[in-house]
Parts: C-alpha cells; structure tokens; sequence
C-alpha cells in the first residue's frame, strides 16, 4: 500500500444490532468484553449480557438499542487501537454513530455518550408512540425525486425525506398514513423498490423536535471537548471543534435529515480511498460501496477483514 493512502473510519447506527454481536472478534479482543462490562456499570444493568444473548426483542427496543450500538462501537474502536494504527483521516457516524464517533474522537466521555444516547432513544420513542410512525427505504430515485414523491402524498399527516445514505437510497420518515401510501404508490411514482426499515419511530424529521429540544437540554449539561480526530456531523458533513456548536449539531440532528450521501463525498474528496467499518454490520461500507468507485473496505467485526485492515493500513 502507498504510504499516502488515507482511511476514515465509520460507526454504524440502528438497525446493525443483533444478538451476539461482535461475538467472533471479542474471542480475540478481551477489550470488547471489558467495554461491555464497562457499559453495564455506567447504566446500572447488565448491557453486555442484552447484547451476548438477547432476547432480540428487547436488544431492539430503541432506548437498548442505542447503547448497545455505542457499545459496541467503541469496543471495536479500543481494539482497533490497540493495533497502534495511523491515525485517520477522519470519523463519521451514522444517526446515533454520530455519538460514538465522538466518543472515539475524545469529545464525548464513554460514560456521558452511553447515558446520551439512551436518553436520546427514551425522548424519541416518547415523542412519537409505537405504531403512530415509523420509515421506509426508496431506492432507484435520486435525492430530487424522492423529495417530490414525499411532495406528492395527498394526506395532511407528515411524509419526508430523512436518511440520504447513497446516491439511489434515500430512507423517508412518516407518519402511519403517509407511509401506507408511499407502500402502495411508490413504484408507479417511479422507485424501483420501497420497502419499511425495522423502526418504530420516525426519525430525523420534525415529530421529533420536541425530543431535540429535551436532548438539547441534556447536552448542556454534558461535558463535551474539542475532538482529537475530525468528525464530520450528519447535519451538514462538516466537523466541528466548538463545544458548543457540536451540542447544538447533535440535537439538530434528531429532526433534520442525515446527510449521509455528502459526508462519505466529502470523505472522498479529501483523499480517503480505504474505508473502515467501526462495529457490528456492513450496512455503511456497503453504502460507501454505492458512492465512491474503487474504495476499499473493510468491516472490522469480522476477524479477518480486522487483520486484512490492520495489515493494510498500517503498510
């Protein structure tokens, strides 16, 4: 590898969770137990046995899912750096990734992320009552498009773009109603595919800006540091290195779309060519996949693409 590629690393959101996850590397990495177990102290009950074994239906419920997640993502993160890799380009995070990157970066404590994003998923699921809402994937039209379908809905309730994840993928948040439409009007508006995404509530749009509003409240009180690593935010896919401005972009967020599709561009126009995974899944290098011609990607839960990465990158 040239020395002068460049990586960045990316910490996945909800819909990565599953029981046992992570199980294959912590068999390598003690660190990935001792996070866990970590986690678990800091929230007063046992994260790591919800994310060893499940049930699935309670690792899925929002306020235990976004934990897990942060979880999760930073145990991958300390195993990584136990590799002493170079340091990256830059960190990114998916929706509640976004707090783990962070975390990563040295901004946000473990302890104070964990409590966040737990926090984060009680306000959403309150904010919006399980079965009033929820999202659905549009793939095949472009950013444009979609917004004009969501436009074309002739109901009053709310239908919206919310996750720009890669050129052709576009995730729209909703109300019941509005979703049962789009289910049923989305192909004959020209998408190739609509399909509901495993969420309860509907994200990144303006039913949850009550909820931004009660998180803000709590990131005021959070201690939050200028990042030791870039990050760029889903608000805008630009960093921050103002305490204030990266509490104020993390409560935005719950309301105003994930800029995904122009984060992992603005990645790549800074050079970086090699792409890492940071968690359980392989939902983002499969949308890098989507965007950046060439990349090479590697999903740090498996084993082998760890080493692969920790070869790779290090030269």
């Amino acid at each position: 590898m040239p020395a002068a590629a460049t990586h960045a690393l990316l910490f996945p959101g909800q819909g990565s969770q599953t029981p046992g996850m992570l199980k294959a590397l912590a068999e390598l990495h003690p660190v990935i137990g001792e996070t866990y177990a970590e986690a678990s102290e800091a929230l007063g009950f046992d994260l790591g046995a919800l994310i060893a074994s499940g049930p699935k239906e309670d690792l899925d419920r929002t306020e235990n899912t976004q934990p897990a997640l942060l979880a999760a993502g930073v145990a991958v993160w300390r195993a990584w750096q136990s590799q002493s890799p170079p340091a990256p380009q830059a960190l990114a995070g998916h929706s509640l990734g976004e707090y783990t990157a962070l975390v990563a970066a040295g901004a946000l404590g473990f302890a104070d992320g964990l409590r966040l994003v737990r926090l984060r998923g009680q306000l959403m699921q309150a904010a919006v009552p399980e079965g009033q809402g929820g999202m659905a994937a549009v793939i095949g039209l472009d950013d444009e498009a979609v917004a004009r379908l969501c436009a074309a809905y002739p109901g009053s309730e709310l239908l919206t773009p919310a996750n720009y994840n890669s050129p052709g993928q576009v995730v729209v948040a909703g109300e019941t109603a509005a979703l049962d439409w789009l289910m049923a009007n989305g192909k004959a508006q020209g998408a190739r595919m609509v399909m509901r995404v495993g969420m309860s509530v509907p994200s990144h749009c303006a039913l949850l800006r009550s909820a931004a509003e009660r998180l803000a409240e709590a990131l005021a009180t959070t201690s939050v540091s200028t990042p030791n690593i870039p990050v760029l935010h889903n608000l805008d896919a630009a960093p921050r290195t103002e305490p204030q401005a990266i509490r104020a972009a993390l409560a935005a967020q719950l309301h105003q779309p994930v800029q995904w599709t122009r984060t992992i561009q603005a990645l790549a126009g800074q050079g970086v060519d090699h792409w890492l995974e940071c968690g359980p899944g392989k939902v983002l290098t499969g949308l890098v996949k989507r965007s950046v011609e060439g990349a090479r990607l590697f999903a740090l839960e498996d084993p082998a693409q760890f080493l692969a990465a920790a070869t790779t990158i290090k030269g």
